[in-house]
């Protein structure tokens, strides 16, 4: 059977290189499209959910490594890309199927994946930071989870991993509150594998990458499976979780929310019906 090696050219929004022994580490950038932090807009959200299944097919990669450009890891979705989510029903449900594959992608991927947090780090690009199987975060890492700032439900990949990986007191007072977490926090309470002082981020994440890499392919990937069906048992939280997320963006709070981080004012959400 011959070897499948993916071509990654036609990714737009993301820097993919090799590196490594053979190059088996692939390098995953987000880019900083607007010179600041990485945004998902309708073509980067769209791409951060197929990488997965291209690292997955991708016989010559044994590890990937995901990280941001600019000031920090990512900084959530496009404002652009919610609006047209909240006006259009065929962006919405098209953007809802891309929401649920890139979590679905990220834990089905056979490959072992780090990622390594800096700075901000919201939204999407969180999403895959989270799921990853080992998360490094630099100590002065931003993580918030700010669905609820925004006016919609906390889906994504929020309610399959957070409850898991922090407990459900942490979780609900995190996602409720959109209180932002240190990476030095991240890691006291669990939510990530490790935090390191910021000038050790990348050399850590790419010296477990490469470790990775060079362990047994088979014993690790499988690994990975049996560990996932964690999350895989919580696939039904996590489906519910999403459709209220997505209903969410047909409602008129998400347009407040919206209007209030484009003036850069507090939300004030009216009473609910």
């Amino acid at each position: 059977m011959t070897a499948q090696t993916m071509d990654y050219s036609a990714y737009r929004t993301l820097n993919i290189t090799r590196r490594g022994v053979g190059g088996a580490v692939l390098d995953i950038q987000m880019k900083a499209l607007n010179g600041k932090l990485p945004t998902a807009g309708h073509a980067g959200h769209r791409e951060l959910a197929q990488i997965w299944r291209d690292v997955g097919s991708d016989d010559s990669v044994r590890c990937a490594v995901l990280r941001g450009e600019g000031l920090g890891f990512s900084g959530g979705g496009d404002l652009a890309l919610v609006q047209d989510m909240a006006e259009d029903f065929e962006t919405r449900t098209r953007v809802w199927k891309e929401a649920r594959d890139l979590v679905y992608n990220v834990i089905n991927c056979d490959k072992p994946i780090v990622s390594a947090l800096h700075g901000p780090a919201v939204g999407a690009g969180l999403v895959a930071g989270l799921l990853a199987d080992i998360s490094i975060a630099a100590k002065s890492a931003k993580i918030v989870d700010g669905h609820t700032r925004l006016g919609v439900a906390a889906g994504d990949h929020a309610a399959i991993v957070w409850p898991l990986l922090c407990g459900m007191a942490k979780a609900k007072y995190y996602l409720m509150l959109c209180e932002p977490i240190s990476g030095e926090e991240a890691e006291r309470i669990g939510l990530v594998s490790l935090a390191v002082d910021d000038d050790q981020l990348l050399p850590k994440a790419y010296e477990v990458a490469d470790r990775l890499a060079a362990g047994s392919k088979t014993a690790i990937s499988w690994t990975k499976y049996a560990l996932n069906n964690w999350l895989r048992q919580a696939g039904p939280a996590f489906d519910a979780s999403l459709a209220l997320e997505f209903m969410g963006f047909a409602g008129p709070d998400v347009r407040e929310g919206v209007a209030s981080l484009r003036e850069r004012r507090p939300p004030s959400y009216g009473p609910q019906v």
